[in-house]
Formats: C-alpha cells, structure tokens, sequence
C-alpha cells in the first residue's frame, strides 16, 4: 500500500470512531432500539487505526517487530 492509501486509511478510521463515539454517548430514545452496535464497531475502526500507524512508521523507515 501507499502512502496515499494509508493516511486515507487512517483518516476514515479514525473519523469513524469518532462518529461511532458520538452515536454510543447520544441520550437514547425512549421506545426506540439502536439497531447499530456501537461498542464493537468503536473497536474495530480503532483497531485498523493502529494497524495503520505501525504500517505508517513502516513505510518511514523503521521496523517493527522480529
């Protein structure tokens, strides 16, 4: 991957879990269910976050990892 590719990885993901936190902290509607869950989704765009940072400092040069 670029490194075009993964700052707009890394953007998307991280605006998604900003807009995932926003949804989970939204007072809820009484007599509505949320058909989204929140908390997991939170976890994943996190989650390929930090697989883009590491691939990010990858691509600058540094190993990580063996």
């Amino acid at each position: 991957m670029t490194l075009a590719v993964t700052l707009t990885l890394l953007a998307a993901s991280l605006a998604a879990a900003g807009y995932f936190i926003w949804l989970e902290r939204r007072p809820p509607e009484p007599g509505k269910v949320r058909l989204l869950p929140t908390t997991p989704l939170i976890f994943l765009a996190i989650l390929v976050a930090v697989v883009m940072l590491v691939h990010l400092v990858n691509l600058m040069g540094v190993h990580t990892g063996r």
